[in-house]
């Protein structure tokens, strides 16, 4: 037999509010009220209906996350922190796989707000204008997440792209190398593309190292593929190239793989860094130094502005989360 709140609330002789306050963590019962109701609930086996729970408190504590690629590793991790947060907050997530696809995203949207979800997590492309005036329509809390939007002021989660590639680039430059190569995503993608271009650009430029169009192979995203495609590009028309800083850690296990076929040593022949600090980055041959983001707390931190927004009404500030060079063994000092 199924069992309702009502049930429960007639058998501990309390009211149905009573009941639902209990469930919810809401105040107005007493200690020993509390102690009659769950136990009810435990004889009864009572398991509360989230739809039901959500008609009462207009919560169904389900939260909707949206991401372009489904099979990148970073998609895995920064998924991890999302669940972590929302299991910690007692809520289930919706994962939705757009692949960046304007009539598959508007459809997913459509779909997650149908089933009242109670915020959105948009990770990892463009927010487009018509996604935003949907979500703010139906009045849903929304947050980016590895994107931020420069036209709509919605909160976001991120690393400073710009800075971080910087960062990579600086790095190559102060083990000695200035025949730097670099194996972009899409120059067009103003999220991760064209920041990290401009970042590599800028330390090149800020140690008086000439930057020009043989530098970089600008790529159509951040696979493997890319890598295994970019670096006889590269080589075909920057020869002297030294290093690389490669836009993701695929992208630079693409290059460790091209290289391994063309005879080519890492890192004593060629020097490798990438961005992303992946899982897998120990695990390739040699070990990969990358740009660490911290994949997973990004998820947790971006779950945890949605619950603020239920919790307050109010929007947090953004955050820019922490990079920093994670050192292996695919880059080599220049003597």
């Amino acid at each position: 037999m199924s069992y309702t709140i009502k049930d429960v609330a007639k058998e501990a002789n309390v009211s149905i509010a009573t009941v639902s306050r209990i469930l919810n963590g809401q105040a107005g019962y007493s200690e020993k009220t509390k102690i009659k109701v769950m136990k009810v609930i435990e004889e009864l086996g009572y398991s509360p209906n989230a739809v039901a729970r959500g008609l009462i408190n207009k919560r169904t504590h389900t939260i909707g996350v949206l991401f372009p690629k489904l099979s990148s590793s970073l998609v895995t991790d920064l998924l991890d922190g999302i669940e972590k947060a929302a299991n910690d907050n007692g809520s289930s997530v919706i994962v939705c796989h757009t692949e960046s696809n304007g009539k598959k995203t508007m459809n997913y949207l459509q779909l997650l707000i149908e089933k009242r979800v109670d915020g959105i997590v948009f990770a990892s492309e463009v927010l487009k204008e018509e996604y935003y005036q949907y979500v703010k329509k139906a009045k849903v809390p929304i947050v980016l997440l590895s994107t931020e939007s420069y036209a709509f002021p919605v909160p976001y989660v991120k690393v400073n792209d710009f800075h971080a590639a910087y960062t990579a680039a600086k790095y190559l430059i102060d083990k000695g190398h200035t025949e730097i190569g670099m194996i972009s995503g899409n120059k067009e993608d103003i999220v991760a593309g064209k920041p990290r271009i401009d970042g590599f650009r800028k330390a090149m430029a800020d140690s008086r190292i000439v930057c020009e169009e043989r530098n970089i192979v600008n790529s159509s995203g951040f696979g493997f593929r890319d890598g295994i495609v970019g670096l006889p590009k590269l080589i075909e028309q920057f020869p002297s190239v030294t290093a690389i800083f490669a836009a993701s850690d695929e992208i630079a296990m693409g290059v460790l793989s091209s290289a391994y076929q063309q005879g080519i040593k890492v890192p004593e022949e060629l020097s490798v860094i990438g961005f992303d600090n992946l899982d897998l980055a120990e695990m390739t041959i040699p070990p990969l130094t990358t740009i660490g983001q911290p994949l997973v707390k990004m998820g947790e931190v971006a779950a945890q502005i949605l619950f603020k927004i239920f919790e307050t009404g109010e929007i947090p500030e953004s955050r820019i989360m922490p990079h920093k060079v994670v050192e292996r063994l695919s880059v080599k000092e220049r003597a």
